[in-house]
Protein backbone atom coordinates (compact mmCIF):
# COMPACT_ATOMS: atom_id res chain seq x y z
CA UNK A 1 0.00 0.00 0.00
CA UNK A 2 1.02 3.62 -0.57
CA UNK A 3 0.77 6.29 2.14
CA UNK A 4 -1.92 8.92 1.68
CA UNK A 5 0.58 11.79 1.68
CA UNK A 6 2.64 10.08 -1.03
CA UNK A 7 -0.49 9.52 -3.14
CA UNK A 8 -1.53 13.15 -2.75
CA UNK A 9 1.94 14.38 -3.71
CA UNK A 10 2.00 12.15 -6.79
CA UNK A 11 -1.30 13.55 -8.00
CA UNK A 12 -0.51 17.18 -7.20
CA UNK A 13 2.92 16.99 -8.87
CA UNK A 14 1.33 15.76 -12.08
CA UNK A 15 -1.22 18.55 -12.54
CA UNK A 16 -0.59 22.16 -13.51
CA UNK A 17 -2.40 25.44 -13.26
CA UNK A 18 -4.61 26.22 -16.23
CA UNK A 19 -3.63 29.09 -18.53
CA UNK A 20 -5.16 32.41 -17.36
CA UNK A 21 -7.78 34.11 -19.50
CA UNK A 22 -9.28 37.58 -19.62
CA UNK A 23 -12.85 37.33 -18.35
CA UNK A 24 -15.70 39.74 -17.54
CA UNK A 25 -15.88 40.24 -13.79
CA UNK A 26 -19.41 38.77 -13.80
CA UNK A 27 -17.84 35.43 -14.79
CA UNK A 28 -14.99 35.63 -12.28
CA UNK A 29 -16.74 34.79 -9.01
CA UNK A 30 -14.57 32.33 -7.07
CA UNK A 31 -11.70 32.44 -9.56
CA UNK A 32 -8.05 33.18 -8.78
CA UNK A 33 -6.49 36.38 -10.08
CA UNK A 34 -3.56 36.15 -12.47
CA UNK A 35 -2.71 39.86 -12.32
CA UNK A 36 -2.40 42.65 -9.79
CA UNK A 37 -5.30 45.09 -9.81
CA UNK A 38 -4.22 48.74 -9.47
CA UNK A 39 -6.97 51.29 -8.99
CA UNK A 40 -7.24 54.17 -11.44
CA UNK A 41 -10.03 55.74 -9.42
CA UNK A 42 -10.65 56.89 -5.86
CA UNK A 43 -13.46 55.44 -3.76
CA UNK A 44 -15.38 57.45 -2.88
CA UNK A 45 -14.49 60.02 -5.49
CA UNK A 46 -16.09 62.83 -3.46
CA UNK A 47 -16.43 63.57 0.24
CA UNK A 48 -19.86 62.45 1.42
CA UNK A 49 -21.97 62.06 4.52
CA UNK A 50 -21.84 58.81 6.50
CA UNK A 51 -25.27 59.47 8.09
CA UNK A 52 -28.58 61.21 7.56
CA UNK A 53 -28.30 64.56 9.30
CA UNK A 54 -27.09 68.13 8.93
CA UNK A 55 -23.84 69.29 7.32
CA UNK A 56 -22.31 71.97 9.54
CA UNK A 57 -19.19 73.87 10.41
CA UNK A 58 -18.01 72.16 13.59
CA UNK A 59 -17.32 75.51 15.24
CA UNK A 60 -21.01 76.45 14.90
CA UNK A 61 -22.07 73.57 17.18
CA UNK A 62 -19.26 73.89 19.71
CA UNK A 63 -21.90 75.02 22.19
CA UNK A 64 -25.27 73.29 22.09
CA UNK A 65 -28.12 73.48 21.68
CA UNK A 66 -27.37 75.58 18.59
CA UNK A 67 -30.00 77.00 16.26
CA UNK A 68 -28.88 77.08 12.61
CA UNK A 69 -30.54 78.21 9.40
CA UNK A 70 -31.21 75.44 6.86
CA UNK A 71 -30.02 76.66 3.45
CA UNK A 72 -30.21 73.50 1.32
CA UNK A 73 -31.27 69.85 1.22
CA UNK A 74 -28.94 67.32 -0.45
CA UNK A 75 -30.11 63.83 -1.39
CA UNK A 76 -27.88 60.89 -2.29
CA UNK A 77 -27.06 61.40 -5.95
CA UNK A 78 -27.83 65.10 -5.65
CA UNK A 79 -25.53 68.09 -5.91
CA UNK A 80 -25.05 70.79 -3.24
CA UNK A 81 -26.48 74.09 -4.44
CA UNK A 82 -25.42 76.40 -1.63
CA UNK A 83 -22.23 76.73 0.41
CA UNK A 84 -22.63 76.50 4.18
CA UNK A 85 -21.66 79.71 5.94
CA UNK A 86 -21.53 80.85 9.53
CA UNK A 87 -24.69 79.89 11.41
CA UNK A 88 -25.95 77.79 8.48
CA UNK A 89 -26.49 74.12 7.73
CA UNK A 90 -27.65 71.87 4.89
CA UNK A 91 -29.93 68.90 5.48
CA UNK A 92 -27.99 65.92 4.03
CA UNK A 93 -28.67 62.23 3.36
CA UNK A 94 -26.28 59.30 3.68
CA UNK A 95 -23.93 59.19 0.69
CA UNK A 96 -24.74 62.70 -0.48
CA UNK A 97 -21.84 65.03 -1.38
CA UNK A 98 -20.65 67.39 1.35
CA UNK A 99 -21.40 71.06 0.58
CA UNK A 100 -18.65 73.62 0.43
CA UNK A 101 -17.96 75.21 3.83
CA UNK A 102 -19.19 72.26 5.91
CA UNK A 103 -16.65 70.06 7.69
CA UNK A 104 -18.81 67.68 9.78
CA UNK A 105 -22.28 66.17 10.04
CA UNK A 106 -24.65 66.08 13.01
CA UNK A 107 -26.92 63.04 12.99
CA UNK A 108 -30.63 63.68 12.47
CA UNK A 109 -31.27 61.92 15.80
CA UNK A 110 -29.50 64.86 17.50
CA UNK A 111 -31.78 67.50 15.96
CA UNK A 112 -35.13 69.13 16.67
CA UNK A 113 -37.39 71.47 14.73
CA UNK A 114 -36.63 75.13 15.04
CA UNK A 115 -38.99 78.05 15.55
CA UNK A 116 -39.45 78.42 11.78
CA UNK A 117 -39.41 75.85 8.90
CA UNK A 118 -35.98 77.17 7.87
CA UNK A 119 -34.38 76.57 11.27
CA UNK A 120 -33.12 73.47 13.08
CA UNK A 121 -31.91 73.00 16.65
CA UNK A 122 -28.83 70.80 16.90
CA UNK A 123 -28.20 69.23 20.31
CA UNK A 124 -24.80 67.55 19.79
CA UNK A 125 -21.33 68.96 19.23
CA UNK A 126 -19.11 67.31 16.61
CA UNK A 127 -15.44 67.36 15.71
CA UNK A 128 -14.17 68.39 12.30
CA UNK A 129 -14.52 65.41 9.93
CA UNK A 130 -17.06 63.61 12.10
CA UNK A 131 -19.52 61.47 10.08
CA UNK A 132 -17.77 62.51 6.85
CA UNK A 133 -16.28 60.00 4.41
CA UNK A 134 -13.31 61.77 2.77
CA UNK A 135 -12.50 61.43 -0.90
CA UNK A 136 -10.43 58.25 -1.35
CA UNK A 137 -11.34 57.02 2.13
CA UNK A 138 -11.60 53.42 0.86
CA UNK A 139 -9.35 53.31 -2.22
CA UNK A 140 -6.75 55.74 -3.56
CA UNK A 141 -5.51 56.00 -7.12
CA UNK A 142 -2.49 53.71 -7.43
CA UNK A 143 -3.57 51.37 -4.64
CA UNK A 144 -2.98 47.67 -5.34
CA UNK A 145 -6.41 46.46 -4.27
CA UNK A 146 -5.89 42.79 -5.19
CA UNK A 147 -2.84 40.71 -6.05
CA UNK A 148 -1.98 37.65 -8.10
CA UNK A 149 -3.35 34.61 -6.29
CA UNK A 150 -6.23 36.40 -4.54
CA UNK A 151 -9.62 34.69 -4.84
CA UNK A 152 -12.39 36.83 -6.29
CA UNK A 153 -15.13 36.36 -3.73
CA UNK A 154 -18.36 38.33 -4.34
CA UNK A 155 -17.20 41.29 -2.22
CA UNK A 156 -13.96 41.46 -4.22
CA UNK A 157 -15.90 41.51 -7.49
CA UNK A 158 -17.98 44.33 -6.00
CA UNK A 159 -14.78 46.28 -5.35
CA UNK A 160 -13.70 45.76 -8.96
CA UNK A 161 -16.98 47.22 -10.14
CA UNK A 162 -16.56 50.17 -7.77
CA UNK A 163 -13.22 51.12 -9.37
CA UNK A 164 -14.48 50.63 -12.93
CA UNK A 165 -12.66 47.36 -13.65
CA UNK A 166 -14.88 45.40 -16.04
CA UNK A 167 -12.60 42.46 -16.87
CA UNK A 168 -9.67 40.65 -15.28
CA UNK A 169 -7.04 38.05 -16.06
CA UNK A 170 -7.90 35.00 -13.97
CA UNK A 171 -7.40 31.25 -13.94
CA UNK A 172 -10.54 29.99 -15.69
CA UNK A 173 -13.18 27.69 -14.30
CA UNK A 174 -12.32 24.10 -15.24
CA UNK A 175 -14.70 21.96 -17.26
CA UNK A 176 -14.72 18.56 -15.56
CA UNK A 177 -16.25 15.48 -17.17
CA UNK A 178 -18.09 13.23 -14.71
CA UNK A 179 -19.17 9.69 -15.55
CA UNK A 180 -20.09 6.43 -13.86
CA UNK A 181 -19.32 2.99 -15.25
CA UNK A 182 -21.03 -0.35 -14.87
CA UNK A 183 -23.72 -2.56 -16.39
CA UNK A 184 -25.52 -2.65 -13.04
CA UNK A 185 -26.35 1.07 -12.93
CA UNK A 186 -29.84 2.45 -13.63
CA UNK A 187 -30.82 6.12 -13.74
CA UNK A 188 -33.99 6.19 -15.85
CA UNK A 189 -36.45 5.54 -13.04
CA UNK A 190 -37.36 2.09 -14.30
CA UNK A 191 -37.96 -0.82 -11.88
CA UNK A 192 -34.78 -2.52 -10.71
CA UNK A 193 -34.02 -6.01 -11.93
CA UNK A 194 -32.04 -8.41 -9.80
CA UNK A 195 -28.41 -7.22 -9.67
CA UNK A 196 -29.18 -3.62 -10.66
CA UNK A 197 -28.70 -0.52 -8.49
CA UNK A 198 -29.70 3.12 -8.81
CA UNK A 199 -26.90 5.36 -10.04
CA UNK A 200 -25.87 7.80 -7.28
CA UNK A 201 -22.12 8.39 -7.52
CA UNK A 202 -22.23 10.47 -10.69
CA UNK A 203 -25.03 12.61 -9.25
CA UNK A 204 -23.04 13.15 -6.05
CA UNK A 205 -19.80 13.86 -7.89
CA UNK A 206 -21.46 16.43 -10.14
CA UNK A 207 -22.30 18.35 -6.99
CA UNK A 208 -18.83 17.93 -5.49
CA UNK A 209 -17.18 19.14 -8.71
CA UNK A 210 -19.48 22.16 -8.78
CA UNK A 211 -18.71 22.84 -5.12
CA UNK A 212 -15.01 23.10 -5.97
CA UNK A 213 -15.87 25.90 -8.39
CA UNK A 214 -15.62 23.88 -11.61
CA UNK A 215 -18.20 23.38 -14.33
CA UNK A 216 -19.38 19.77 -14.07
CA UNK A 217 -20.16 18.17 -17.45
CA UNK A 218 -22.38 15.08 -17.27
CA UNK A 219 -21.18 12.19 -19.45
CA UNK A 220 -23.74 9.80 -18.03
CA UNK A 221 -23.43 6.08 -17.39
CA UNK A 222 -21.02 4.11 -19.56
CA UNK A 223 -21.60 0.38 -19.79
CA UNK A 224 -18.85 -2.23 -19.37
CA UNK A 225 -17.86 -2.03 -23.00
CA UNK A 226 -14.33 -0.98 -23.91
CA UNK A 227 -15.27 0.63 -27.23
CA UNK A 228 -18.08 2.71 -25.72
CA UNK A 229 -15.89 3.72 -22.80
CA UNK A 230 -12.98 4.69 -25.01
CA UNK A 231 -15.22 6.82 -27.22
CA UNK A 232 -16.64 8.58 -24.15
CA UNK A 233 -13.25 9.20 -22.56
CA UNK A 234 -11.71 10.54 -25.76
CA UNK A 235 -14.69 12.86 -26.27
CA UNK A 236 -14.33 14.07 -22.68
CA UNK A 237 -10.58 14.65 -23.17
CA UNK A 238 -11.37 16.73 -26.24
CA UNK A 239 -13.98 18.89 -24.51
CA UNK A 240 -12.91 19.07 -20.85
CA UNK A 241 -9.95 19.93 -18.63
CA UNK A 242 -10.22 16.90 -16.33
CA UNK A 243 -12.17 13.64 -16.05
CA UNK A 244 -13.67 12.04 -12.94
CA UNK A 245 -14.83 8.44 -13.24
CA UNK A 246 -16.53 6.24 -10.68
CA UNK A 247 -16.18 2.47 -10.56
CA UNK A 248 -13.92 -0.12 -12.11
CA UNK A 249 -10.60 0.70 -10.40
CA UNK A 250 -10.35 -2.17 -7.93
CA UNK A 251 -8.82 -5.61 -8.42
CA UNK A 252 -11.94 -7.23 -9.89
CA UNK A 253 -11.78 -9.39 -13.00
CA UNK A 254 -14.49 -7.36 -14.76
CA UNK A 255 -13.00 -3.89 -14.24
CA UNK A 256 -13.22 -2.63 -17.82
CA UNK A 257 -12.12 0.86 -16.78
CA UNK A 258 -8.83 -0.45 -15.52
CA UNK A 259 -8.19 -2.53 -18.62
CA UNK A 260 -8.97 0.31 -21.03
CA UNK A 261 -7.15 3.10 -19.19
CA UNK A 262 -4.11 0.90 -18.83
CA UNK A 263 -4.03 0.77 -22.63
CA UNK A 264 -4.87 4.36 -23.67
CA UNK A 265 -3.56 6.53 -20.81
CA UNK A 266 -0.54 6.91 -18.56
CA UNK A 267 -2.05 5.47 -15.39
CA UNK A 268 -1.00 4.73 -11.84
CA UNK A 269 -3.09 2.24 -9.89
CA UNK A 270 -2.90 2.77 -6.17
CA UNK A 271 -3.90 0.90 -3.06
CA UNK A 272 -3.80 3.73 -0.53
CA UNK A 273 -3.39 3.06 3.18
CA UNK A 274 -6.73 4.60 4.13
CA UNK A 275 -10.21 3.38 4.96
CA UNK A 276 -12.52 3.89 3.16
CA UNK A 277 -11.29 4.63 -0.40
CA UNK A 278 -8.31 2.30 -0.59
CA UNK A 279 -8.37 1.79 -4.41
CA UNK A 280 -7.67 4.86 -6.53
CA UNK A 281 -6.43 5.47 -10.05
CA UNK A 282 -4.80 8.53 -11.51
CA UNK A 283 -3.37 9.25 -14.89
CA UNK A 284 -3.07 11.48 -17.92
CA UNK A 285 -4.90 10.99 -21.20
CA UNK A 286 -3.65 12.70 -24.35
CA UNK A 287 -6.29 15.01 -25.78
CA UNK A 288 -6.96 14.84 -29.53
CA UNK A 289 -4.44 16.95 -31.42
CA UNK A 290 -7.17 19.12 -32.92
CA UNK A 291 -8.29 20.29 -29.44
CA UNK A 292 -4.80 21.47 -28.43
CA UNK A 293 -1.32 20.16 -29.21
CA UNK A 294 0.42 18.20 -26.45
CA UNK A 295 -2.48 18.66 -24.04
CA UNK A 296 -2.90 15.99 -21.38
CA UNK A 297 -6.09 15.63 -19.38
CA UNK A 298 -5.93 14.34 -15.78
CA UNK A 299 -8.16 11.35 -15.00
CA UNK A 300 -9.27 10.64 -11.46
CA UNK A 301 -10.50 7.04 -11.15
CA UNK A 302 -12.61 6.79 -8.01
CA UNK A 303 -13.91 3.55 -6.48
CA UNK A 304 -17.49 2.48 -7.00
CA UNK A 305 -18.62 2.28 -3.38
CA UNK A 306 -20.36 5.63 -2.77
CA UNK A 307 -18.65 6.63 0.48
CA UNK A 308 -15.26 5.56 -0.91
CA UNK A 309 -15.96 7.67 -3.97
CA UNK A 310 -16.78 10.69 -1.81
CA UNK A 311 -13.74 10.32 0.44
CA UNK A 312 -11.27 9.73 -2.39
CA UNK A 313 -12.65 12.77 -4.23
CA UNK A 314 -12.18 14.93 -1.13
CA UNK A 315 -8.67 13.72 -0.36
CA UNK A 316 -7.22 13.36 -3.87
CA UNK A 317 -9.28 14.83 -6.71
CA UNK A 318 -10.46 18.03 -5.03
CA UNK A 319 -6.97 19.29 -4.09
CA UNK A 320 -5.75 18.64 -7.64
CA UNK A 321 -8.65 20.51 -9.21
CA UNK A 322 -8.02 23.45 -6.88
CA UNK A 323 -4.35 23.50 -7.88
CA UNK A 324 -5.36 23.52 -11.55
CA UNK A 325 -7.55 26.55 -10.84
CA UNK A 326 -4.68 28.41 -9.19
CA UNK A 327 -5.58 28.08 -5.51
CA UNK A 328 -2.69 28.07 -3.05
CA UNK A 329 -4.81 26.43 -0.34
CA UNK A 330 -5.55 23.08 -1.95
CA UNK A 331 -6.67 20.96 0.98
CA UNK A 332 -9.68 21.28 3.23
CA UNK A 333 -9.14 22.98 6.58
CA UNK A 334 -8.34 20.73 9.54
CA UNK A 335 -9.10 21.52 13.17
CA UNK A 336 -9.09 19.90 16.56
CA UNK A 337 -12.41 18.74 17.99
CA UNK A 338 -13.67 16.89 21.03
CA UNK A 339 -14.92 13.31 20.56
CA UNK A 340 -18.35 13.07 22.18
CA UNK A 341 -18.24 9.27 21.93
CA UNK A 342 -15.38 6.77 21.75
CA UNK A 343 -13.96 6.45 18.23
CA UNK A 344 -12.53 2.96 18.47
CA UNK A 345 -10.75 1.06 15.70
CA UNK A 346 -8.32 -1.81 15.12
CA UNK A 347 -4.72 -1.60 14.01
CA UNK A 348 -4.52 -2.38 10.28
CA UNK A 349 -1.81 -0.11 8.87
CA UNK A 350 -4.34 2.44 7.53
CA UNK A 351 -5.62 5.89 8.43
CA UNK A 352 -9.36 5.70 9.06
CA UNK A 353 -11.66 8.56 8.06
CA UNK A 354 -14.78 8.45 10.20
CA UNK A 355 -17.81 10.37 8.95
CA UNK A 356 -18.96 12.67 11.74
CA UNK A 357 -21.28 15.54 12.55
CA UNK A 358 -19.36 18.49 13.98
CA UNK A 359 -21.02 21.25 16.01
CA UNK A 360 -19.71 24.23 17.94
CA UNK A 361 -20.71 24.11 21.60
CA UNK A 362 -21.07 26.63 24.39
CA UNK A 363 -17.63 25.68 25.68
CA UNK A 364 -16.23 27.36 22.57
CA UNK A 365 -14.97 24.09 21.09
CA UNK A 366 -16.04 21.91 18.19
CA UNK A 367 -17.58 18.59 19.26
CA UNK A 368 -18.00 15.61 16.94
CA UNK A 369 -20.08 12.47 16.98
CA UNK A 370 -20.25 9.73 14.34
CA UNK A 371 -23.10 9.42 11.87
CA UNK A 372 -24.84 6.06 11.56
CA UNK A 373 -23.25 3.12 9.80
CA UNK A 374 -19.72 3.61 8.45
CA UNK A 375 -19.70 1.04 5.62
CA UNK A 376 -18.20 2.25 2.35
CA UNK A 377 -21.49 1.42 0.58
CA UNK A 378 -23.71 3.23 3.09
CA UNK A 379 -24.04 6.72 1.60
CA UNK A 380 -27.41 7.44 3.27
CA UNK A 381 -25.85 6.98 6.69
CA UNK A 382 -23.04 9.41 5.78
CA UNK A 383 -25.03 12.03 3.91
CA UNK A 384 -25.39 14.42 6.86
CA UNK A 385 -21.73 14.28 7.86
CA UNK A 386 -20.05 17.69 7.71
CA UNK A 387 -16.56 16.50 8.67
CA UNK A 388 -14.20 13.54 8.58
CA UNK A 389 -12.52 12.50 11.81
CA UNK A 390 -8.93 11.39 11.19
CA UNK A 391 -8.01 8.28 13.14
CA UNK A 392 -4.33 7.32 12.72
CA UNK A 393 -3.40 3.65 12.85
CA UNK A 394 -3.91 2.37 16.37
CA UNK A 395 -6.75 1.84 18.85
CA UNK A 396 -8.69 5.04 18.15
CA UNK A 397 -9.77 7.89 20.43
CA UNK A 398 -11.49 7.72 23.80
CA UNK A 399 -14.53 9.81 24.64
CA UNK A 400 -13.61 13.37 25.58
CA UNK A 401 -10.23 13.25 23.84
CA UNK A 402 -9.15 15.54 21.02
CA UNK A 403 -9.45 14.31 17.46
CA UNK A 404 -8.35 16.05 14.28
CA UNK A 405 -11.11 16.53 11.70
CA UNK A 406 -11.36 17.63 8.08
CA UNK A 407 -14.18 20.15 7.67
CA UNK A 408 -16.36 19.29 4.66
CA UNK A 409 -18.64 22.32 5.07
CA UNK A 410 -19.47 25.08 7.50
CA UNK A 411 -19.72 23.58 10.96
CA UNK A 412 -23.18 23.84 12.48
CA UNK A 413 -23.94 25.79 15.64
CA UNK A 414 -24.92 23.57 18.52
CA UNK A 415 -26.45 24.01 21.92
Amino acid sequence: MIALVAAQEKVLNAVHQATPRVLPIQEAYGLVLAENIVSREEVPHFANSAVDGFAVRAQDVAHVPATLRVVDEIAAGGIPNVAVGSGETSRIMTGAPMPSGADAVVMVEDSAEGATPNEVVLRASVQMGQAVRPRGDDVHIGDVVFRVGDVLHPAAVGVLASINVSQVSAVPRLRVAVLSTGDELVDDGSPLALGQIRESNRTMLMGLVTQVGCEAVDYGIVRDNEQALEETLRAAASECDAIVTSGGVSMGAYDVVKALLGRIAQMTWMQIAIKPAKPFAFGLLDAPRESAPNRQVPIFGLPGNPVSSLVSFELLARPALRKMMGHSAMHRAQLLAVADTPFLRKTDGKIHFLRVVAKSHEDGRIHVSPVGQQGSHQLAASALANALAILPDGDGVVQGAEVRVVALSDLAQGA
